[in-house]
């Protein structure tokens, strides 16, 4: 707040609010005061994170690149509270061990697959990313 970042600010209120949320929607189902873990303020993170990508694309497809340039901004605010996310290779590493485990033999076992590598990779990892990396694996590539 001293620094005077009205952006940085604004981001900032507009997570915590986000993770308010979620603490009142598991308030009313559990039934009792609840208070969001790490993990549950992280996928709270990255939920936000990816809206902020898909308004990005949303906006540079339309044309409106002042836009997509504000919701850059937020977030690259935002990825700097969220742990790095694992390389290419490392990604690559979990899939295959997956497929190895499961005996998946094409891409009649992407789901299988692929949920088990997003299981392992607990969500640090962009689903749209492991997608085209199960694909390639499971093709052979």
């Amino acid at each position: 707040l001293k620094s005077g970042d009205r952006r940085r600010i604004a981001v900032l209120r507009m997570l915590k609010a986000r993770i308010l949320d979620k603490e009142v929607e598991l308030r009313s189902s559990k039934g009792r005061d609840y208070r969001l873990d790490d993990d549950e303020v992280r996928e709270t993170l990255r939920s936000y994170a990816k809206q902020r990508r898909q308004s990005v694309e949303a906006y540079q497809d339309a044309g409106r690149n002042d836009l997509a340039a504000n919701e850059q901004a937020e977030l690259e605010m935002v990825s700097e509270y969220l742990p790095e996310a694992p390389s290419a290779e490392r990604i690559r590493e979990i899939v295959e061990q997956a497929a190895a485990e499961l005996n998946a033999a094409g891409a009649k076992d992407f789901g299988r697959v692929m949920k088990e590598a997003m299981a392992r990779l607990k969500g640090a990892a962009d689903g749209r990313e492991v997608s085209q990396i199960v694909r390639s694996v499971l093709q052979g590539s």
